[in-house]
């Protein structure tokens, strides 16, 4: 897809999902794409993170990317700069917590809980438990039941390879919770439920802000569709090739998939814009 010169030219941040964008399926950043990033401040071209990942999970790709601007974690419920500080923090209610757990257990689908820094589960026995040790960071708190970290869930995760469940669960658990809690697929396996405002359109706005950068010079690149809210709100969006139809759609440009470094390529055409 051809990229406007014009509105590459303009863009000054660019805001990143992670799992499926900037890192590779085996959740290393290439080279590539680190030296990227460092041509792009170069040039002008600010760049910050947003994910479904808790903080533990971006301290790292922070170091390695040089980041210095706030960036956002659990869809944009957290945002905290480097080094450890703590912009803002918004998490579940409490019942929406025990209502979509609920749901989960009664559809039989394994759940996760993040809350106090910590990713907590019943057993270690769930699909996908290796890539999440290397995208949290951390190893799991395996506990009996989840009671004592409900009044300070930070997000709720169904994690499942029946991708087909997973999306109906996220059609039942939406419908049950409303408009006060944000649930999405992070992707195919994962279901994300978070605070209404811990969503990646508020959350775009958020670090823009933080950045002291317009909208409409922002760029959000993503794959999945809890990254498509933050598609509206700015100036230019971005898929991943690999991203599902439904995404692609949603965004004003498509670049090379994760594997092949879209990221990067991106960056490569917004710097060549500039120049």
């Amino acid at each position: 897809m051809t990229l406007d010169p014009a509105l590459a030219a303009s863009i000054r941040l660019v805001v990143s999902d992670i799992d499926g964008t900037l890192v590779r399926n085996d959740k290393t950043l290439s080279e590539r794409t680190v030296e990227a990033v460092r041509r792009a401040g170069e040039a002008g071209i600010a760049f910050t993170l947003i994910s479904a990942r808790p903080p533990s999970g971006l301290g790292e790709l922070v170091d390695r990317l040089g980041l210095t601007g706030a960036v956002g974690a659990f869809n944009g419920g957290t945002l905290f700069e480097p080094g450890g500080r703590i912009v803002e923090a918004h998490r579940l209610e409490e019942s929406d917590a025990r209502r979509a757990i609920a749901l989960l257990d009664e559809a039989e689908v394994p759940v996760w809980l993040f809350a106090d820094g910590l990713w907590i589960a019943r057993d270690d026995h769930s699909p996908h438990g290796d890539l999440e040790r290397r995208a949290a960071r951390q190893e799991p708190t395996i506990a009996p039941d989840f009671e004592t970290w409900l009044p300070r869930a930070d997000k709720v995760v169904g994690v499942s390879d029946d991708h087909a469940l997973i999306a109906r669960m996220e059609r039942e658990i939406g419908q049950a919770l409303g408009t006060s809690a944000n649930v999405v697929r992070s992707q195919p396996y994962f279901l994300d439920v978070t605070t209404a405002v811990a969503n990646k359109g508020a959350g775009v706005k958020a670090l823009a802000g933080a950045a002291g950068i317009p909208l409409s010079e922002t760029a959000a690149i993503g794959d999945m569709p809890n990254d498509v809210p933050m598609f509206e709100p700015v100036g230019l969006s971005v898929a991943m090739g690999q991203a599902p139809d439904e995404v692609r759609r949603a965004a004003r440009h498509v670049t090379d998939t994760n594997e092949a470094d879209g990221v990067a390529a991106f960056l490569d055409q917004l710097i060549a814009a500039r120049s």
